[in-house]
């Protein structure tokens, strides 16, 4: 009998939950000041290249990580693929923190959830009991897809 998945369910709760798009730099990044300067006259082959397609530009064309729709996978595409130069640590991935936001988080409610903790391949994200998730910075990557499978857009990325 068929019937739809945990992760089904709640992931298609997404389009309800907040904005979770963030101004995050792609994996590899260098300079920070390279990006004003030499990305808006790229042709974004970063973002084309992209396998998860998860980099996004801004107005003023310099690349960001949009995790709302995946996570990366570290296949180093957008590296290669930089024309400008701005990718260029390849021992370095994504750059930033990410927490949970334990008033948005359905688990912190009471409500059982473990949507965040499933696509983690880093056993990043650990559990009280059944309940109170944490990100473990210390195994967390910053990958991203457990922002994209959390039904309340409670994963954020600070900085």
């Amino acid at each position: 009998m068929g019937g739809v998945s945990r992760r089904g369910f709640f992931g298609a709760f997404g389009a309800l939950a907040a904005d979770r798009t963030v101004r995050t730099r792609p994996p590899y990044a260098g300079d920070e000041s390279l990006f004003g300067m030499l990305c808006p006259e790229c042709s974004g082959g970063c973002g084309s290249a992209c396998e998860e397609a998860i980099i996004r530009f801004g107005d003023d064309r310099i690349p960001y990580l949009d995790f709302s729709a995946g996570g990366c996978s570290d296949c180093g595409k957008c590296l290669s693929a930089c024309e400008a130069g701005v990718l260029n640590t390849p021992d370095s991935f994504v750059r930033g923190a990410i927490r949970i936001n334990a008033a948005r988080c359905l688990s912190w409610q009471g409500v059982m959830c473990f949507s965040c903790q499933e696509p983690c391949l880093d056993r990043a994200i650990v559990f009280e009991n059944m309940f109170r998730p944490e990100i473990r910075g210390d195994a967390c990557t910053l990958c991203g897809y457990c922002i994209s499978r959390c039904p309340a857009g409670a994963i954020e990325v600070t900085a």
